[in-house]
């Protein structure tokens, strides 16, 4: 042991007691340490996915949506449900009455395309397709082949570019008697045609079932001043 006073530190650490200050780092340090730590896989293997969180997310922002509108409704919740039940029928009967929705309006398109076809063609079409399943493009022909086969009757001018409704507005005049029926045959190939809805079976029958009885009918002639009712229609078969 060197004699006091001889200038020598000796290398004798003293133990740290209770009443010692603590060792302090300073928070830069500090937090990089923290964030190096907690960035190791082991922490965070029970993490939720990114597709987990986001959807958390979502869940809780539609929680917080509802929360707000049911606050808001009267009734609270049960008034709420109620409000978004209506509007899903009112969409859904809109929906089931107008078909898909076109970008562009379509219900004037003409019921014939650009090759003319006999009424006879379009009934074998009609009977092609209906073999096949095809109810939507039968139901087509079927139609076709009525207004074509009241044009060869002389029934309907012929005239490019006319609609189905038209049609049956015209055919109703000489075929009173099948006023309802040539409506009803009009709106079921606007709603396939024009609407995206799919043809039934029925629907296809409906309308064969009119082209037959319509080839049966004699229509109701009318007369014109200067003509005799004999003559007014032409050449009616």
């Amino acid at each position: 042991m060197s004699p006091p006073g001889s200038g020598i530190r000796t290398g004798v650490t003293l133990p740290r007691t209770g009443d010692d200050p603590p060792v302090t780092i300073p928070s830069g340090p500090a937090r990089e340490a923290a964030e190096r730590e907690l960035s190791k896989p082991m922490y965070h293997e029970n993490d939720p996915s990114l597709l987990q969180r986001a959807l958390n997310r979502f869940w809780g922002w539609v929680d917080d949506l509802f929360g707000a509108a049911s606050g808001a409704a009267p009734g609270g919740v049960i008034g709420l449900v109620v409000i978004v039940l209506a509007v899903v029928a009112v969409a859904a009967a809109f929906w089931w009455r107008l078909g898909t929705p076109h970008r562009t309006p379509t219900t004037s398109a003409a019921l014939f395309d650009d090759r003319p076809r006999s009424a006879a063609e379009h009934r074998t079409a009609a009977e092609t397709h209906a073999a096949q399943g095809h109810w939507t493009q039968a139901l087509q022909e079927r139609m076709r082949a009525i207004v074509r086969s009241l044009e060869e009757r002389a029934l309907l001018d012929p005239r490019p570019g006319r609609t189905a409704d038209e049609a049956a507005a015209e055919a109703a005049r000489p075929l009173p008697g099948h006023e309802d029926r040539l409506h009803a045959a009009a709106l079921e190939f606007d709603d396939v045609t024009y609407g995206g809805r799919t043809a039934t079976e029925a629907a296809y029958h409906r309308l064969a079932d009119l082209d037959r009885d319509l080839e049966h009918t004699k229509p109701l002639l009318t007369t014109t001043p200067d003509a005799p009712a004999s003559a007014s229609w032409g050449a009616i078969r």
